[in-house]
């Protein structure tokens, strides 16, 4: 290994070092509260050694969601390219890959919706803004193109496919922080997948067309 590669390697791993200790003092003091002495102390390392690679706690806890979109995207993308499966089936397959987000990591999940990274997006670089929008633009573009595809085939009601992929993703915010904090009071409650498939059931038959009618079955 040569010396170029070797210094690479070293920043990658010192990179994950500060990204999972971040994770961990996030999660127990929330963003306000941390610092990054905290999270240097976390990761055992200098606090000059964190600013050289994120300018402030703000970018260091937006960039914790790129890990999270990431696995979300490639999840989707994988349901989305599947010319085996019809576009009701797609959206069951886009609910799963959620849920299955879900499950690779609750925390990281969470911070994407937390109302307190609204209030970050000021203070984070232009371009790390860029890659969260990016990912998030390209995940909301497959599901608002199978809805569309949906509609094309007579098979959902005529509705704007942005709106319907907006409601799709809100379904599944709204759920993830309902449960998250009905878990907070029972930690042995946990009804999310549940709840997460009666309200893409609900969903799905309530954009379908009824052939008969030309409208919502659910009317």
């Amino acid at each position: 290994m040569g010396i170029q590669e070797r210094k690479m390697r070293e920043k990658e791993m010192r990179h994950q070092q500060i990204v999972t200790a971040a994770k961990q003092v996030f999660l127990h003091k929330g963003l306000k509260s941390a610092t990054i002495e905290d999270i240097a102390i976390e990761a055992e390392l200098g606090v000059a050694t964190i600013y050289a690679y994120f300018k402030n706690k703000e970018e260091l806890y937006a960039s914790l969601n790129l890990i999270t979109l990431e696995y979300l995207l490639d999840q989707v993308e994988t349901v989305y390219v599947n010319e085996n499966l019809s576009v009701e089936q797609k959206i069951i397959k886009f609910k799963d890959a959620m849920y299955n987000t879900f499950r690779f990591d609750p925390i990281l999940l969470r911070n994407i919706f937390r109302v307190e990274l609204e209030e970050t997006l000021t203070s984070i670089s232009r371009e790390l803004l860029e890659q969260i929008n990016q990912l998030s633009r390209k995940t909301l573009t497959m599901f608002a193109n199978v809805c569309e595809e949906g509609v094309k085939q007579g098979i959902f009601l005529p509705r704007h496919k942005v709106l319907l992929a907006d409601i799709m993703w809100s379904i599944f915010a709204g759920l993830v922080i309902w449960e998250g904090a009905k878990k907070e009071i029972n930690p042995k409650k946990d009804f999310l997948k549940s709840s997460l498939d009666e309200a893409f059931d609900i969903f799905l038959q309530g954009i379908k067309t009824d052939k008969t009618t030309g409208r919502s079955k659910l009317k």
